[in-house]
């Protein structure tokens, strides 16, 4: 059973930066991929961003792309979402969350997920 907690999030200006962070505990962090997911407001959750567990496969939502970059540090049992020139398109709860092997974009294929962290971008 894997634990996740997502952090970081908060109340940004368009054209800002932030920082996710999703801390994992109780299974081998390293054996997972690693997604960010967000839901905004009567929206279905979309996945915005993945990596695989050694970090040399990623996966981005046109949406994200080249603002956006997700990565991991297995050593330390973390994966992070760096998020740049936010726009208040962005604005939505984001999510980690866990699976076992590559190419899952459903998030019905993720098997473990974080409690979710608000992001508000305001214009």
């Amino acid at each position: 059973q894997v634990q996740l907690v997502e952090s970081g999030g908060g109340l940004v200006q368009a054209g800002g930066s932030l920082r996710l962070s999703c801390a994992a505990s109780g299974g081998t962090f390293r054996s997972y991929a690693m997604g960010w997911f967000r839901q905004a407001p009567g929206k279905e959750r979309e996945l915005v961003a993945a990596t695989s567990w050694s970090g040399g496969s990623t996966f981005y939502a046109d949406s994200v792309k080249g603002r956006f970059t997700v990565s991991r540090d297995n050593a330390k049992n973390l994966a992070y979402l760096q998020m740049n020139s936010l726009n208040p398109e962005d604005t939505a709860v984001y999510y980690c969350a866990a699976a076992r092997g590559w190419g899952h974009f459903r998030d019905i294929e993720y098997d473990y997920w974080g409690q979710g962290t608000q992001v508000t971008v305001s214009s």
